[in-house]
């Protein structure tokens, strides 16, 4: 029977070139008990999953497994590598679609520095960025550009006030005109 659920993805993780966590994210559909599926729910079991998955991922090279009844999608960025965690059932369309659009509107947030360093001193922007893609496993959107958008910080008021012995002028005609009026007042 098809997936037809929205909640697509059980995890997302972003483990280094050691196999070390540099973030991770897990998911439970709200009308799932916690006793239903004990898989993934104990930081025992996750490390556990997330050390065996990195070691048949680590070399560059596919970008789809099934690893412990699970479907994973990654995509290695220098020193780090990105996962997509499902179910086997779910479409891996979709989750491609989710993370390519979380890897490249990333990059654009960046400016393609896309390594350790930068995720862990943006870890605000990475986290911002993730709640833009995937939003408690289910997939929100899948525009890169939308989603970097969405999460760039604004940009700090790049017009320059000019002044220049015009507007000096000027605001000296009106703070005289303003002070004969009070004074005709009298």
């Amino acid at each position: 029977m098809p997936n037809l659920s929205l909640y697509s993805i059980s995890a997302f993780l972003i483990l280094d070139s050691d196999g070390g966590r540099v973030l991770a994210k897990y998911y439970r559909p709200k009308n799932q008990p916690l006793l239903d599926n004990k898989a993934l729910s104990s930081l025992k079991e996750q490390r556990a999953f997330e050390k065996g998955l990195w070691e048949k991922t680590k070399k560059a090279g596919g970008e789809i497994i099934i690893y412990d009844n699970h479907l994973a999608m990654y995509k290695h960025s220098l020193d780090v590598i990105f996962y997509v965690v499902g179910p086997t059932s779910e479409n891996e369309l979709m989750l491609n679609a989710a993370l390519v659009a979380f890897s490249d509107a990333l990059s654009m947030l960046l400016r393609n520095q896309v390594e350790k360093r930068a995720l862990l001193e943006n870890l605000d922007l990475v986290l911002l960025c993730l709640d833009e893609t995937i939003d408690d496993g289910i997939i929100v959107e899948t525009d890169a550009t939308t989603i970097a958008s969405r999460v760039s910080r604004p940009r700090a008021d790049t017009t320059e006030i000019v002044i220049n012995e015009q507007t000096l002028m000027s605001a000296y005609q009106t703070v005289k005109e303003k002070m004969q009026q009070r004074m005709g007042q009298f």
